[in-house]
């Protein structure tokens, strides 16, 4: 709405100063620019009293004269509403600008003049508007005679300025010289009244020596004289009263004389200063006078200059306010078209997502529809063969034949013999193949009849009833013993190390489960190592642009026993993604010819440069070559760049991997990677094998102990395919409205590309991660609840909150029973 509101203000109205949505609310402070918009649609006549001023007084000045036009354009203007503007309280200005402008367009339809718009009201609003004009009246009246009282205190107070020091060179060095002379001066004068007193002191010794020749006679008679009486001290006491009145009536005379002499300084002052400050008030009237003269002549050019402006303005609003109305409409339109869009694109995916739906019920349905033919045609097959020896025969089958049968039906094998190979054909056709499983299996099920002592190998019934023959001890140890020394083990010393408390989990579910969430609010709660399969192949491809080096040995975990990870040579020879994919650990690896040596082959020979780089650098250049080739990142790849990042993890960190792995295959690689399973498993069951099961020895052979997963724990976040694809709408539409929006739209052109981008590889993306997804949770829920049964589904349907504590509430149950299990095995 500030966008729309400033359009107006700038482009069409052209007022005075620029206004932008981020200063909107200190251009309307003080309400200048409000008296302009309405001076300009003819309704403020007074606008030339009106102040640009900041300053508390012209505010009130302004709002004052405004309110009453506020007012009659049914604008709500209080008190309130201009303090709020005032202290540019935010969205106070944009919402009296937008109902100003609702008015004025109003306004502008009726074509009404501001006269007949108060003619048209009610009369008692007509008298509540005089009322409230006059109580403004007499405010506005009031300050003006108190800004005329101030105008006069002011000009009462003369100040007379001091007058300008001479700063030129020449002008200190003359008043140097003038004090220099005062000073001698001075001296003089001293000097002459001290030589005048001495002078004075000697002519009064010379008559005093003279006159005491002649008195010496006549003192001494005196002397006696007044010793003999009281006149003498009478005399002297008389002296002393006239010496301290004369003494006093000189002070008086140089007091009165010092009066006169500032009197006369003071007048000599006063005259300067009048003299001053006449000569300034002439200057400064004749100044006034000239300001004046231009000022009339300014305000003259501006009144032609408005005149011109409005003419023009005019002649040019209707246009403008079109524009602005095509504007708006062109907005709307575009706004709900792009709504429309994403209502048919998210109907368009839900049809495609039930789509898919129906296409993987209709393959479930096929595919148990032909196990169910297939059972069928054996049960069919069975009751032929039966009903064939009766008819045949015409006795009953025997016991044996009838177990071979079943035996054959249980285990889904023909019961019909297939064809034999023919004459001059050496390789094994299918049903040959058949033929020899089915054997293999009637001998085994033979085997163990014999070993039980069942069938046709059971006891006669005369010797049913006596006690089996007990354990030969020694024909089992001797047994034991030679398969000992004709097969040596291969077991390695176990090595001494002590448990780890670190916790080591995965977080597995469908797009937009919330696994990265949720493992957002467990790093914040617990000091854990989040790792992620994506910012881990986007780190190793980093580090092979950096030209990461290798930096000396690199610190291995101690719990990873697996095989250690591909040499530079390995991984440079990967080229199927589905290459080096663990087997089932009944199969066997297909060696690659060796004969064959391609150009591609001979371009990934590792070089020495290639060698020197790290581990993380190698991987992540054979991951961006294959990407740049448009090739996934295969398995393999994918399980060495998870397990080097593992690797630099401190051993009692704990770790939780984000979305990995994906599928059953990548499963059996981390395992075998982490702990090395295979080579154990097929170890344990060589054993089992190699164990005699006639005669057993005194001493019977270990139990094979179970083998520990990687993992402490697996969980799975389970949401609907139909929330999945309502949550990935929710981003798109998010991001659809901040497109659509006008705020900030020049400083998130780079973000949003970037994140739209990404959103439109996850709209098309979506269905394919959830079909995968579904496709391949079967077998990864097999393996992870078989062996150790650590997996655990938690419904993420909830709420983010409520999801977040369940999780923090199962993560802090599994540090504490690591922490009991650890105690337990350091106990023992």
């Amino acid at each position: 709405m500030s966008e729309i509101l400033c359009q107006w203000l700038n482009r069409e109205l052209k007022v005075s100063r620029t206004v932008s949505p981020k200063s909107f609310a200190k251009v309307f402070s003080n309400g200048y620019l409000i008296g302009e918009v309405l001076y300009k649609f003819e309704l403020q006549s007074d606008f030339a009293e009106f102040s640009e001023s900041r300053g508390s007084t012209a505010k009130l000045n302004n709002f004052s004269r405004l309110e009453p036009t506020l007012h009659l354009l049914g604008v709500q203007f209080d008190q309130n509403v201009a303090q709020s503007i005032i202290t540019e309280k935010p969205g106070a200005a944009t919402k009296l600008l937008y109902q100003l402008y609702i008015a004025l367009q109003k306004k502008k339809k009726t074509g009404l003049t501001g006269l007949e718009i108060q003619t048209m009201q009610p009369q008692t609003n007509l008298r509540l508007q005089a009322l409230k004009s006059e109580a403004f009246r007499e405010q506005r009246l009031n300050r003006r005679r108190q800004n005329e009282i101030m105008a006069k205190i002011q000009a009462a107070i003369i100040q007379i300025p001091k007058p300008e020091p001479n700063r030129t060179l020449k002008a200190l060095e003359a008043q140097k010289l003038m004090k220099k002379k005062k000073e001698a001066e001075d001296v003089a004068n001293e000097i002459k009244k001290f030589e005048a007193l001495i002078k004075k002191d000697l002519q009064a010794k010379e008559s005093a020596s003279k006159t005491s020749l002649e008195t010496t006679d006549q003192t001494a008679t005196d002397l006696l004289n007044t010793y003999s009486d009281d006149d003498y001290i009478k005399k002297i006491q008389k002296r002393l009263e006239e010496d301290a009145f004369a003494r006093e009536q000189r002070e008086k005379r140089r007091r009165r004389l010092l009066m006169d002499q500032l009197i006369a300084h003071e007048a000599q002052e006063e005259a300067y200063r009048e003299e001053q400050l006449i000569h300034r008030l002439m200057r400064q009237s004749q100044q006034e006078r000239r300001i004046a003269v231009q000022l009339m002549h300014v305000r003259h050019e501006k009144e032609v200059l408005w005149q011109n402006r409005i003419f023009r303005e005019k002649q040019y609003e209707e246009r403008r306010l079109k524009d602005f109305q095509d504007a708006l409409d062109r907005e709307a339109a575009l706004a709900k078209q792009a709504k429309i869009d994403f209502a048919e694109q998210t109907l368009r995916e839900k049809e495609a997502h039930e789509k898919i739906a129906v296409e993987r019920a209709q393959a479930r349905f096929e595919k148990h529809y032909g196990i169910c033919a297939e059972i069928l045609d054996q049960i069919l097959d069975l009751c032929t063969k039966v009903a064939d020896y009766r008819l045949l025969t015409d006795n009953l089958i025997p016991h044996k034949m009838m177990h071979d049968w079943k035996e054959l039906f249980f285990s889904g094998k023909p019961i019909y013999e297939q064809p034999s190979l023919k004459n001059g054909i050496t390789e094994p056709t299918e049903g040959h193949l058949i033929e020899l499983d089915k054997k293999n299996l009637l001998d085994k099920n033979d085997y163990e009849e014999y070993k039980n002592m069942v069938g046709e190998w059971a006891l006669p019934e005369d010797m049913a009833n006596s006690s089996p023959p007990s354990n030969n001890h020694i024909l089992g140890h001797v047994l034991q013993r030679l398969i000992e020394k004709s097969i040596p083990s291969q077991d390695d010393a176990a090595e001494t190390e002590l448990p780890s408390y670190a916790v080591k989990g995965c977080f597995l579910g469908k797009t937009l489960s919330g696994k990265t969430t949720v493992l957002k609010y467990l790093q914040k709660e617990f000091s854990i190592r989040v790792l992620s399969i994506d910012t881990l192949v986007n780190e190793a491809i980093r580090a092979f642009n950096d030209n990461e080096q290798a930096s000396g040995l690199r610190p291995v975990r101690r719990e990873n026993k697996g095989e250690p990870l591909l040499d530079p040579k390995e991984i440079s020879k990967i080229q199927d993604p589905n290459a080096l994919s663990v087997p089932a650990v009944s199969g066997k690896v297909t060696p690659k010819k060796e004969d064959v040596m391609t150009d591609e082959d001979e371009y990934l020979k590792p070089s020495d440069s290639f060698l020197n780089l790290s581990l993380r650098a190698q991987l992540g250049a054979k991951s961006e070559q294959l990407l740049k080739k448009g090739k996934s990142v295969p398995d393999i790849l994918l399980v060495n760049i998870m397990v080097n990042a593992i690797k630099e993890i401190p051993a009692n960190k704990s770790w939780v991997i984000d979305g990995f792995p994906m599928t059953l295959n990548q499963a059996q690689l981390l395992e075998e990677a982490l702990t090395g399973y295979k080579k154990k498993f097929m170890e344990a069951e060589k054993k089992k094998a190699q164990m005699p099961t006639l005669a057993l020895g005194p001493t019977p052979s270990k139990e094979v102990i179970p083998i520990p997963s990687a993992f402490d724990f697996a969980i799975l976040l389970d949401i609907s395919d139909s929330l999945s694809l309502d949550r990935m709408n929710d981003i798109i539409a998010k991001e659809l409205s901040r497109e659509i929006s006008h705020e900030n739209i020049a400083q998130q052109e780079v973000s949003t590309s970037q994140e739209r981008d990404g959103d439109n590889n996850l709209r098309d993306q979506i269905h394919h991660r959830i079909v995968g997804f579904l496709d391949n949770w079967p077998l990864l829920e097999e393996w992870f609840t078989e062996p150790q049964n650590i997996l655990t589904k938690i419904n993420a349907e909830i709420d983010e909150g409520t999801l977040c504590q369940r999780v923090k509430e199962f993560f802090a149950n599994e540090i504490a029973n690591k922490k009991i299990k650890v105690n337990e095995i350091v106990g023992t």
